[in-house]
């Protein structure tokens, strides 16, 4: 029961540590979908590359941007970070299908750690439901 309520208890640091970190994964989100939704050439030609159509590209843009939104509404964190780790764990998938290199595999692995990471430590709810035992 002690560990349960200890990591509940969020210090400041670790609150605004989580905040730093979702905020990192919320840009990096943001410039990711908004490239894909402009149709940035660059985008396009890797979302072909990946083995997408070119006019797939804005709705994958659209997709990650509502998963963003979702991430982003406090009362709907733990759902956002659902959708944000499926997207990302479909690029993984993307990018060992099309044999990328191992960094570009990487890429999203991290973001997906960090997306839970962050709203782990800032979301008291999450650590009284996956605490670590000392």
């Amino acid at each position: 029961m002690s560990s349960t309520t200890e990591s509940a208890t969020a210090s400041k640091g670790m609150l605004w540590t989580g905040r730093v970190i979702s905020m990192l994964v919320v840009l990096f989100m943001l410039f990711d979908c908004i490239t894909k939704i402009l149709k940035v050439p660059q985008v396009v030609d890797a979302t072909v590359k990946a083995g997408f159509s070119a006019g797939q590209t804005a709705t994958i843009g659209y997709i990650l941007l509502f998963a963003t939104i979702v991430y982003v509404i406090p009362q709907s964190s733990n759902l956002g970070a659902i959708l944000l780790v499926g997207y990302l764990g479909g690029a993984v998938c993307t990018q060992l299908r099309v044999g990328a290199p191992i960094f570009e595999n990487a890429f999203p692995i991290v973001f997906g750690i960090l997306t839970w990471l962050g709203l782990y430590l800032r979301e008291p709810r999450l650590r009284a439901l996956v605490p670590f035992r000392r």
